[in-house]
């Protein structure tokens, strides 16, 4: 069954009329050609698809981002990836579900590959918390890419989390902490890293296993210090005013490569990734293998130098000149 986001309602429309004309004709006017009304109407969803998508809000990009029918991370492993093997536990406290990761193959490439996974149904969606990891899950992310490390092989990082999870039993467990480690030990890692955001981009849950030499994002995927709800509620103390802070936030795949955030846009057909889940697949796949390929071109010291500059370049800002007393 499909699921429609609010904006895409007029298509909704067009689709029910047409496929009400095409499973009783008969009820319609003596003498129409219901064969050519079919093509008018096919006609006219393509073009109402094709208007709305070609002119999304920031906010109807957030809402894509967060489409139920999206493909997830396990989605990709299947399709981008091959031969995925995943790998389990941080070693020291749990084995964290909201967090997969293991040895897999991209094209011909040997890589690791870690990734937030969230679920379809309530049950897997308690299963891997909405795909908020808990620190375990970070700890496991950097035993995953220190083994990459050790047997230099390449890391794939696909994010789509809303955040870390900020419970009572997260923070006793030092989730701050753990993001931290994992921010100074990617600036570490010798071997090429690409990280690609596929969905959502959640603050320090997405940057904690997101420090890459390049920074890849699918087109309605979005990336953020902070959720568009998050934000509304603390600077106009109405979360209804989220709209109005994802245009503000700038947190959209275009907006994020003019501000030099990101490296790439991988492309989705039209109506979303869900619409066409092995196109986009393969897209990630080209975009991943083309990126890798030239990493491998660079010498480490030169990758690791860049890398560094890259993300302390983060965060710039300027200040009106002082006034003269």
């Amino acid at each position: 069954m499909k699921h429609y986001l609010d904006f895409e309602k007029p298509i909704l429309e067009l689709q029910r009329k047409l496929e009400e004309l095409k499973q009783h004709p008969e009820q319609h006017s003596l003498g129409i050609d219901w064969e050519a009304e079919i093509r008018l109407l096919e006609r006219k969803i393509d073009e109402a698809r094709r208007n709305i998508f070609s002119n999304l809000s920031p906010w109807q990009r957030v809402q894509l981002a967060r489409h139920p029918k999206r493909p997830y991370t396990l989605d990709y492993l299947r399709s981008t990836f091959t031969e995925f093997e995943e790998l389990h536990g941080d070693r020291m406290f749990a084995d964290d579900r909201a967090f997969v990761g293991g040895f897999a193959r991209l094209g011909d490439e040997r890589v690791v590959v870690i990734g937030t996974q969230k679920g379809r149904d309530t049950k897997e969606n308690i299963l891997r918390n909405f795909g908020s990891s808990h620190p375990e899950g970070y700890r496991k992310a950097l035993r995953l890419m220190r083994l990459a490390d050790k047997f230099s092989l390449p890391i794939v990082a696909l994010i789509d989390t809303a955040g870390a999870y900020p419970g009572v039993g997260s923070e006793e467990r030092h989730i701050g902490e753990a993001i931290a480690v994992n921010l100074r030990e990617m600036m570490l890692l010798e071997v090429p890293f690409i990280a690609a955001v596929i969905g959502e981009g959640g603050s320090g849950g997405a940057l904690g296993f997101g420090v890459a030499d390049r920074v890849l994002i699918l087109e309605n995927a979005y990336y953020s210090v902070i959720s568009p709800e998050g934000c509304a509620a603390i600077l106009w103390k109405d979360r209804a005013a989220a709209p109005k802070a994802a245009a503000a936030l700038r947190i959209t795949a275009p907006d994020l490569q003019q501000l030099g955030l990101i490296d790439d846009i991988v492309p989705e057909p039209l109506g979303g990734a869900h619409n066409d889940p092995s196109t986009t697949a393969a897209s990630l796949k080209s975009a991943l293998l083309r990126h890798l390929a030239e990493l491998k071109a660079q010498p480490t010291a030169t990758r690791l130098a860049a890398r560094y500059a890259k993300f302390r370049a983060y965060g710039q800002f300027s200040e009106p000149a002082a006034e003269a007393a």
